[in-house]
């Protein structure tokens, strides 16, 4: 079997970031733990989490890094993912959230942390065409629709385009995500732990590029822990 891995996936709003943690998620054979997903479930099931949250997000208000990690630490120390490892999506965000997660981590760091690279005018024409499930969160675009009527071949639920997904707004987020998140990768880097990986192309071939990165972050480590 596939050694598993620790992994962090990095990449701006349109960048594919959440393909490609489902696809290393099955090459690697370990949990694809996403942020979002974890978020909208808690909401939805209203755990003591979700409530917390729901509060905030009904104010409109950001969700604060305490929550956010309280909720990734809880899932981290579940036994599929302290049994092989993890594909960590949307968190950290901040230099701040970073350093929490290592401290949950400790005394094991990440093993690697990969920065989807995607032209912005690429990821603004992403965007534009995105389509997504109101249920699951699952993406499609026009390019690529649900097999049967905007319906969600996941859950079944309606595939919609986000009230948010306009230039203007997508150009906002964007904007944001940059200022975060710069010194966010300047902070891996500067602790040896980032790899910078095109995501333009096919999805198969963006795939082979970050299985790449982290093969060759393990054989520079020979095969031992990272």
């Amino acid at each position: 079997m596939v050694p598993g891995a620790r992994l962090v996936v990095l990449g701006k709003q349109g960048a594919g970031k959440g393909t490609q943690c489902v696809r290393l998620s099955h090459h690697y054979v370990v949990p694809h733990v996403s942020t979002g997903d974890m978020l909208r479930s808690a909401v939805k099931e209203g755990t003591p989490l979700g409530r917390k949250a729901k509060v905030h997000m009904d104010r409109g208000e950001l969700l604060g890094d305490d929550l956010i990690m309280e909720m990734v630490a809880e899932r981290l120390n579940e036994s599929d993912v302290r049994a092989r490892g993890f594909i960590l999506d949307g968190c950290p965000r901040t230099v701040e959230q970073a350093k929490a997660l290592a401290e949950i981590l400790a005394p094991v760091d990440l093993d690697l942390v990969v920065d989807i690279e995607v032209p912005t005018a690429e990821v603004l024409q992403r965007l534009a065409a995105r389509r997504v499930c109101v249920d699951c969160g699952a993406n499609y675009s026009t390019m690529k629709p649900p097999m049967v009527n905007w319906t969600c071949d996941v859950c079944g639920g309606e595939v919609v385009q986000r009230e948010d997904d306009t230039e203007a707004a997508i150009s906002l987020r964007l904007e944001l995500y940059e200022r975060q998140t710069a010194p966010l990768i300047e902070w891996y880097r500067a602790r040896g732990q980032l790899e910078a990986v095109d995501g333009s192309g096919d999805p198969d071939e963006v795939t082979q590029r970050m299985v790449a990165a982290v093969e060759s972050r393990r054989d520079r480590h020979g095969g031992g822990p990272w």
